[in-house]
């Protein structure tokens, strides 16, 4: 060997120490984070039991009290799912490291045996008809090994023993058996279906975990909170390559809409107003083949540095309101290229129709405004523009494009002439002036759309993918941990890329958490809701 070809070869070993020691380090670090989260979880756990027993010891004090245990019993969730979630990223970073890591196993209170009156289905996996060893056909049996899953079937439970029959050879005395199946989640004991369904109860459903456990007792079922919150947490780690692959679908998008939504967080003793934003990736208003998704996250607060973060690898063409912290992606020397604004009409026909809404002025009686005749007029003529769009939706950007600098631009060229006027002689105070300003000093942004057939008039696609959440939120009152909110992030993506898709979200999620674990990344994206879709009867897809 000569001298160039050993360094190659001690490079080679000095990079793949290097490589181990990192992925020690790696797991270590997940293992301590594992370590902190279980024990967080387990405070709050005893808290919330050292209270409870207070009140049946004390009697119910106040209906402040009763509020105060509904929170811990939020926090709790959140941190239970969080130490589930941290605990399976922890074996997965001590499988990967290449060096002896101590793996970590949280302690969790001790599960009650499944009810007796749950009817068992036996599924039988086919036992080896020859030795594995020997080859021998001479196989007796010797036992067997039992796994029980809980699984639900809509509004009937039922216990699945998952039998795994075991031989000896006669010849060779070798015992042989068949391997025991994939299991959604780590050492789980719900089946996929089950998981599935709490999962989009909690977060397409907006179900919170404790209203869950009510209702599953009344059926007969008893599964504590903790037990609940511990499976959304599992959930949360098993399907995380499949949002990152949902992730980088939006973010290939040349043309994205944004939006946000309130989200109360739990804070010391009150609720803070946090953020839930939404990036929508939806071609079909001109006909493009990629598939629409959305991609939620989470922030305690609304400033600009949330949306420029996520958004600070991306460029192309920004659909979304005037809101001013995205104005820092606007810039044309942007190092990672450029955004382009385009803003939604709906927004601005929105503060005009306020003024010239004569249905709400007349519930108000007496004490209604009179309409004000420059609103209703300019509603008027958006309306017209809003007309001839929807005669173009669904058609390919080109022909877009040729009806909208034939019909639309002399309609926005007017209407644009006609503010500038009337703008002219009203004060600047009036109600009606500060509506068309909106316009007025963003006309790059509202005419976008005439420059680029893709633009959609409005964004409304955004705003459609945030109703759930606005619904949502007076069933679950508010998110009760940052990494709660970022959970709920997390989940809203999965659950509304597969609502865009047309897809019943909980048979996807079933599917596909019975599926994952055994599914090479390299044909993850099957599992996409798109392609899943593809290869689904229309009585799967909305089972």
């Amino acid at each position: 060997m000569t001298d160039a070809a050993a360094q190659i070869e001690a490079l080679r070993a000095a990079l793949a120490k290097a490589e181990a020691r990192a992925d020690a380090n790696a797991a270590d670090a997940a293992r301590a984070k594992a370590i902190l989260s279980g024990s967080e979880a387990l405070i709050a756990h005893l808290r919330l039991e050292i209270e409870k027993l207070r009140r049946e010891l004390y009697g119910q004090r106040s209906e402040r009290k009763q509020r105060l245990l509904e929170q811990m019993e939020l926090q709790l969730e959140e941190m239970e799912a969080s130490a589930s979630e941290d605990e399976a990223l922890a074996e997965a970073a001590a499988a990967k490291a290449k060096v002896e890591v101590a793996g970590f196993t949280r302690a969790k209170p001790v599960r009650k045996p499944f009810p007796e009156h749950l009817p068992r289905e036996r599924v039988v996996i086919e036992a080896p008809c020859a030795c594995a060893a020997c080859g021998s056909s001479r196989l007796a049996k010797m036992g067997e090994d039992v796994t029980e899953t809980l699984e639900v079937i809509p509004r009937q439970w039922k216990v699945i023993q998952t039998v795994r029959e075991k031989f000896t050879c006669r010849d060779c005395e070798r015992i042989s058996q068949p391997s025991a199946p994939f299991h959604p989640t780590p050492r789980g004991w719900a089946g996929p279906s089950l998981l599935a369904m709490i999962a989009f109860e909690k977060y397409g459903q907006h179900q919170p975990l404790n209203r869950q456990a009510e209702r599953y007792a009344r059926e007969g079922v008893e599964l504590s909170l903790s037990t609940l919150a511990d499976q959304i947490g599992a959930i949360a780690a098993a399907l995380a390559p499949l949002h990152a692959l949902i992730a980088a679908h939006v973010m290939a998008a040349e043309r994205l809409h944004a939006d946000d939504t309130t989200v109360p967080l739990l804070a010391k003793g009150k609720t803070e107003i946090a953020r839930l934003w939404v990036y929508g990736r939806d071609d079909r208003p001109f006909g493009g083949p990629a598939p629409p998704a959305a991609l939620f996250h989470f922030s305690r607060d609304r400033r600009g540095q949330h949306p420029q973060a996520h958004l600070a690898k991306w460029s192309g063409v920004l659909q979304a309101d005037a809101y001013a912290g995205f104005n820092a992606l606007f810039g044309a020397t942007r190092a990672q290229g450029q955004i382009l604004p385009a803003l939604c009409w709906s927004h601005a026909r929105r503060k005009f129709f306020e003024l010239a809404d004569i249905a709400a002025n007349a519930r108000r009686g007496g004490k209604a405004p009179p309409i004000s005749p420059l609103a209703l007029e300019a509603v008027t003529r958006i309306d017209a523009v809003f007309d001839i769009e929807r005669t173009i939706n669904g058609l390919p950007a080109d022909q877009r494009l040729a009806v909208r600098r034939a019909e639309v631009a002399p309609l926005v060229a007017a209407l644009r002439d006609w503010m500038m006027t009337e703008r002219a002689r009203l004060s600047k105070h009036a109600p009606v002036a500060k509506a068309m300003d909106y316009m007025l000093t963003r006309l790059d942004g509202f005419t976008a759309f005439l420059r680029d057939g893709r633009i959609c008039l409005t964004n409304n696609s955004a705003e459609r993918s945030l109703r759930g959440v606005a619904l949502g939120r007076k069933a679950w009152l508010f998110a009760g941990s940052e990494r709660g909110g970022d959970r709920a992030a997390f989940f809203y993506t999965l659950i509304v890329t597969a609502k865009l898709n047309d897809v019943d979200p909980q048979a996807w999620l079933a599917d596909v958490l019975a599926r994952i674990a055994s599914t090479p990344m390299s044909k993850l994206d099957e599992l996409l809701p798109w392609n899943w879709a593809a290869k689904q009867s229309p009585s799967v897809k909305a089972a």
